[in-house]
């Protein structure tokens, strides 16, 4: 038995100051107000010393950590996630994998997790292979760009029908719909996602009753908005904003290039509190900092100065959507845990309950991770 005790408890949309959690093996057995709970005698104690304790952060979509592919580097990425709080990740594979790579990817990631080397790995987040060519990083390494072909695709869905949470595609493509089909059939429970994609709103909303309920990186590499002279028309962007069954994913870098400031606020103000998801998306790619960008150290650029997802981990995306946004740490840790695992169906993740999983994180009012606690052990 652990207890935790002088803790700032965070629910999801309130505090219990002066609070003791209590923990049996991998589960939360019991919390609430110091006073109102004992603590048995044999308990190991941890001192939050009056800090946040909140429920591990859940990253939900990241391809690389410290710069490295997480395919490549599973066990060292694992633990950097560790350091920052994430105790769940879905490493994001992208379209610059061919068949083989995919396969290849997801396979040294299982491996991982099966010799205890990954024990954050929640399941894939498959970025692709099927998104719009005109948009996204190095579009020159996008292999997928031809038509969707059954004998391309079948493998790789059947390599993590498993372990696939989330699959990302651009509704506009020839063919999508018996892609959709065919992972919907081997995957029921697999959630949906538009992504880099210049679909219009009815083509998003025609795929909501097969469980479209994302939108990556919200705002970004999504379609253009042409109507007429002076008309402003509409695209995925305006279809997530309106659905409100559709999450809306947020890449809060700490320059507001992903997504401008306001630009936060007004999709906060849309979506509610309940459909946005904070994500880090980092991405390895060396390319040039464009002029004018030399601040934005979490950012990486392709070679041909497209942005290309981001230096981020999680617990600094919450930092700076507490500066752009305003929101509070209880806030942050709504959007960076308890929404993504309801978008993704993590079920006993996210939120501090009795019964679920002992995932909790110790950070101070600036959202410095102190302490990561992974299923009732300090990391």
């Amino acid at each position: 038995m652990k207890a935790i005790v002088n803790a700032t408890i965070v629910m999801k949309d309130h505090y219990i100051p002066n609070g003791v959690i209590l923990l049996d093996g991998d589960k939360i057995v019991d919390f609430g107000k110091a006073k109102n709970l004992e603590i048995p005698q044999n308990a190991q104690i941890i001192d939050a010393e009056g800090q946040y304790v909140g429920p591990g952060l859940i990253d939900i979509h990241t391809h690389a950590v410290d710069n490295k592919w997480i395919y490549d580097s599973p066990k060292d990425c694992s633990e950097f996630l560790f350091e920052h709080g994430v105790t769940s990740v879905l490493p994001a594979l992208y379209n610059n994998l061919d068949k083989k790579a995919y396969i290849d990817a997801a396979n040294a990631i299982l491996t991982a997790n099966k010799k205890g080397d990954f024990d954050n790995f929640a399941g894939f987040y498959m970025e692709g292979p099927y998104l719009s060519p005109n948009f996204g990083c190095e579009k020159d390494k996008n292999v997928w760009k031809d038509a969707v072909v059954k004998e391309d695709y079948i493998d790789v869905i059947k390599t993590v029908k498993d372990t696939a949470k989330v699959w990302c595609f651009a509704p506009e493509r020839e063919g999508i719909d018996q892609f959709v089909k065919d992972v919907k059939e081997l995957i029921p429970n697999v959630v949906f996602a538009v992504a880099h994609s210049e679909a219009t709103p009815e083509q998003v909303e025609k795929f909501i009753p097969y469980g479209l309920r994302i939108a990556t990186h919200h705002t970004n590499a999504t379609g253009t908005i042409p109507h007429y002279s002076e008309c402003r028309g509409v695209c995925v962007d305006e279809a997530v904003n309106y659905n409100k069954e559709i999450y809306a994913e947020l890449i809060c870098d700490r320059m507001g290039v992903h997504v401008l400031p306001y630009m936060l606020r007004l999709v906060r103000k849309i979506k509610g509190d309940d459909r946005i998801m904070l994500i880090a998306d980092q991405f390895v790619c060396d390319g040039p900092i464009p002029k004018g960008f030399e601040e934005a150290t979490d950012l990486h650029f392709d070679k041909a100065g497209e942005i290309a997802g981001s230096g981020l981990t999680l617990d600094v995306a919450c930092a700076n959507a507490m500066i752009h946004m305003g929101c509070s740490v209880c806030d942050a840790f709504r959007f960076a845990s308890y929404n993504p695992a309801r978008a993704v169906n993590l079920a006993g993740y996210g939120c501090i309950e009795k019964g679920n999983y002992a995932n909790l994180i110790i950070v101070d009012d600036k959202f410095n991770v102190k302490k990561t606690i992974f299923k009732g052990e300090l990391r």
